[in-house]
């Protein structure tokens, strides 16, 4: 054996990670070193295998999966590094490499600061490889979770942690991680909203900005570099981007980051997380649209809202798809008659009826039909009446509706932030019972089964931990975003004290659907329920400020002669 000719492979591996700890692992300071040993030990050097930037995690590099097949075609019978986690931190890959595949085509294995080689078999250095590699692995473990455990605290407190700034800002020259408004491409994003507002659909709004030759998002980037797109895609918008940019946060101030993330430290494979364990920041940046349009645009998105044109005039009703049965749930259709009076002016009426009624008929609801003309005046005057009472006494109706809405929130709130300290808490003390049971097992402290068994234990813990702070957090966003809706809602009505004609927009800015109840008749009259339900505060109609609102009406009056 001493006389054979030994044909090495020099493997060096530097990952994104290990570039924090310094020159010791740099990519020239594995070669140098492992180039000494080997022209020291006689051997012939045949290539020097190096994956700069690669995760040791997995074997999907391209440098060590060329150094395989080299091992395969007997190019190369002996394999060097510098220490066993160049090769890997993965310790069931790494085990079946040095242990299996290598020994399966006579490659001697050689890893020099661990003094490993596996032509001394009965080395005890050769003896702890095992516990080395699972040590290596528990390394990038840990290294991942602190990596994510600090990207995660930077995403919570609103920096922007992405690649490429949204279209319609750019990253600010003294703080890369905070987004500022780029005064080239923000009219772009302001247009697209104003334009979806008018009903304008994802297609329609590409059409027109790729008929006025406006650049997407891409092609300003490329613009900018002065360089050609390298995937050669057409320079045009599509629908997908339209709808991206308007489901964006981002332009209304907030940060959402988080969307995807990794199966594991494992595996690079990014997969979407569900939304509830998205990490939403409130305000961390000048927004670009006002929170109306972005109510008025979500509105839209949420009901799937088209317009419905009349086939004669092309008119359109301004409740078309915000009116619905109290009964059954359906939504309410628009039926127009026409016709002339007797001096043989035209006329047109307008009113809704049940959907479901004008599907199946009387079996599946009743007809519930109300005139346009009356919803509007009811509308007018319920808008009106919200509007005094907010101009009247805003402080106390805010007070009243978050009572309505949850009368006990400010318990709710301590009680979700006392859950989510007491899981972090948890979770750190589950982190360094982890740590140690690795020690543990690296001194053979405990028998393998055991170890795997508290593992198991602590990891289905940990994800459960996790799961519940994700459930707190969500609610105790909820929780205080009441307060928030409120406000807004209060602050956006208010304008409308002295509304005399009622639009489209008001209708999608004020409120989120109308129910309509069928007619009754008691003691000889007709009565109905009509509840409007506002956006941001929900149904309200229980909520007065009793005989202050005469006041508030008879006050407001004054001012306004």
């Amino acid at each position: 054996m001493k006389n054979k000719t030994y044909y090495v492979g020099i493997y060096v591996r530097l990952s994104n990670e290990d570039e924090r700890s310094g020159e010791s692992v740099s990519i020239e300071n594995q070669k140098s070193l492992l180039t000494k040993y080997v022209k020291k030990q006689g051997w012939v050097l045949v290539e020097t295998y190096c994956d700069d930037g690669y995760s040791g995690t997995n074997f999907d590099r391209p440098a060590f999966q060329r150094m395989l097949a080299d091992i395969k075609d007997g190019r190369i019978n002996l394999v060097i590094v510098k220490d066993l986690s160049r090769l890997g931190r993965n310790h069931v890959l790494v085990g079946q490499f040095t242990e299996q595949i290598l020994p399966a085509f006579g490659c001697r294995f050689v890893a020099v600061n661990n003094n490993i080689d596996t032509l001394d078999r009965d080395s005890n250095n050769n003896d702890l490889m095992g516990f080395l590699n699972l040590f290596n692995e528990f390394h990038s473990r840990d290294t991942s979770r602190k990596v994510k455990s600090v990207r995660k605290a930077c995403a919570e407190q609103g920096q922007f942690l992405g690649t490429y700034a949204p279209f319609g800002y750019r990253r600010s020259e003294d703080d890369k991680h905070l987004l500022v408004i780029d005064e080239e491409t923000a009219p772009t994003v302001r247009r697209m909203f104003k334009l979806r507002c008018e009903g304008k659909s994802f297609r329609s709004i590409a059409t027109q900005f790729n008929a006025e030759h406006i650049p997407p998002p891409r092609e300003v980037y490329y613009q900018r570099k002065k360089a050609a797109n390298p995937k050669k895609e057409n320079s045009l918008w599509n629908a997908t981007t339209i709808q991206k940019i308007l489901r964006s946060e981002v332009y209304i101030g907030n940060m959402v980051q988080g969307k995807v993330g990794t199966l594991s430290y494992k595996s690079r494979k990014l997969v979407q997380k569900d939304q509830e364990d998205w990490i939403r920041v409130e305000g961390t940046h000048e927004p670009l649209i006002s929170i109306a349009v972005w109510n008025q645009v979500c509105d839209m998105d949420e009901k799937k809202y088209r317009t419905r044109r009349q086939k004669s005039d092309g008119q359109t009703s301004i409740f078309t798809g915000l009116v619905y049965c109290a009964d059954c749930g359906f939504k309410m259709r628009a039926q127009v008659e026409r016709g002339k009076h007797k001096d043989g002016s035209d006329y047109k009426y307008v009113s809704f009826l049940c959907g479901n009624y004008s599907r199946s008929g009387k079996t599946a609801c009743t007809t519930h039909s109300i005139s346009e003309k009356v919803l509007t005046a009811i509308a007018v005057e319920e808008i009106r009446e919200k509007a005094r009472m907010v101009q009247y006494d805003e402080e106390e109706l805010i007070r009243r509706i978050l009572r309505e809405k949850d009368r006990e929130n400010s318990d709710q709130i301590s009680l979700y932030e006392r859950e989510i300290q007491m899981n972090e808490t948890r979770l750190s003390d589950l982190g360094t019972l982890i740590q140690n049971l690795y020690e543990d097992r690296l001194k053979n402290a405990i028998p393998e089964g055991i170890f795997q068994g508290l593992m198991e234990k602590y990891d289905k813990e940990q994800q459960e931990r996790r799961d519940s702070i994700s459930d707190m957090q969500k609610r105790l966003r909820e929780a205080k975003r009441n307060v928030c809706d409120v406000q807004t809602w209060a602050g956006t009505i208010k304008k409308y004290v002295f509304l005399e004609e009622l639009s489209q927009d008001i209708l999608l800015e004020l409120i989120d659907r109308i129910e309509v109840g069928e007619t009754q008749v008691i003691n000889g009259q007709k009565l109905r329920d009509i509840k409007i339900v506002y956006r941001m505060v929900g149904d309200i109609s229980g909520v007065r400020l009793e005989e202050r609102t005469v006041e508030a009406n008879e006050r407001i009056t004054k001012q306004a002669v």
